[in-house]
């Protein structure tokens, strides 16, 4: 693979995982205990499935009519399952950093860790155990200076959560409007494809909106030849809610078909939230 790799101890019990563009915070407790040692082996584990996805690139990129529905492999059939849930318009790399991020919370779920919290640049999965919850901040803009305005608690009714984000100013291209969506979902993978397709349909055609072709940004992208965008707002307030409405209709479908449990989305300052999300806001000071 050729990525330099970096294991180092954090605050709190949380591990650092670095290996070329990946950058995990990996945290493991058992009955509220910090399992640091489990966590670096979850660290070395993340490195593996990094160069395993990185040697299907290729394939992982090309759009869903081209991908074989069955690659023999157990990550990349993940992605591939995830975008096809979500948007066939997406390529599977659209769910990489979720499923990266699943992968290594299995690991650690496997190994008997009763909460487990594996953040892959902002994609992040969960596990939790009887009798734990965790709480996750939502940021309604992905620029270094966007504050947590919401916080969402995921208990232990099921096992397994995921949460991701994508919008303007994130680490991914976006073809839509939207300063921030984040999307709850079963899985990271799952999550992370849905946020990708949700933040896209934030698109709204204004004066103010600026798109380059993909390739201009990256020459390594997965979309080349389709407008992202790089600029947007301010908007009217019409054009605000024309938006979010754009992204909340597509998360209800996604709601209804059982893909996601809720959504959160911020255009411009506005923001606007599902059920799901609005029954497990945590009261912040």
């Amino acid at each position: 693979m050729g990525y330099q790799t970096n294991i180092q101890w954090l605050g709190g019990g949380n591990v650092l995982a670095e290996c070329g563009p990946m950058r995990l915070v990996i945290g493991a407790w058992l009955a509220g205990i910090p399992q640091r040692e489990l966590c670096v082996r979850a660290a070395r584990e993340s490195f593996l499935l990094l160069e395993n996805i990185a040697r299907q690139r290729a394939l992982l990129s090309r759009r869903h009519r081209e991908v074989p529905r069955d690659v023999g492999d157990f990550q990349a059939m993940k992605m591939i399952r995830s975008v096809l849930a979500v948007d066939p318009d997406l390529t599977p790399m659209a769910a990489v950093a979720g499923t990266i991020a699943d992968g290594v919370a299995s690991f650690l779920a496997r190994r008997g860790m009763d909460r487990v919290i594996v953040n892959n640049g902002g994609d992040v999965a969960v596990r939790t155990g009887p009798g734990t919850s965790v709480n996750v901040g939502i940021r309604p803009e992905l620029n270094r200076g966007g504050r947590i305005r919401e916080v969402v608690t995921l208990g232990d009714e099921r096992p397994a959560w995921g949460v991701a984000t994508s919008g303007l100013e994130g680490r991914s291209l976006t073809r839509g409007v939207a300063s921030a969506v984040t999307v709850v979902a079963g899985s990271a993978s799952v999550a992370d494809a849905s946020a990708t397709s949700l933040a896209n349909a934030s698109y709204v055609d204004d004066e103010s909106v600026v798109q380059k072709p993909a390739e201009e940004l990256d020459e390594h992208t997965d979309i080349p030849g389709i407008a992202v965008t790089v600029q947007a707002g301010p908007f009217s307030e019409e054009t605000r809610a024309l938006a979010l409405e754009q992204v909340m209709g597509k998360a209800e479908k996604l709601i209804a078909k059982g893909v996601i449990y809720g959504a959160y989305a911020s255009v411009d300052g506005q923001s606007r939230m599902t059920d799901f999300v609005r029954r497990r806001l945590v009261e912040t000071s």
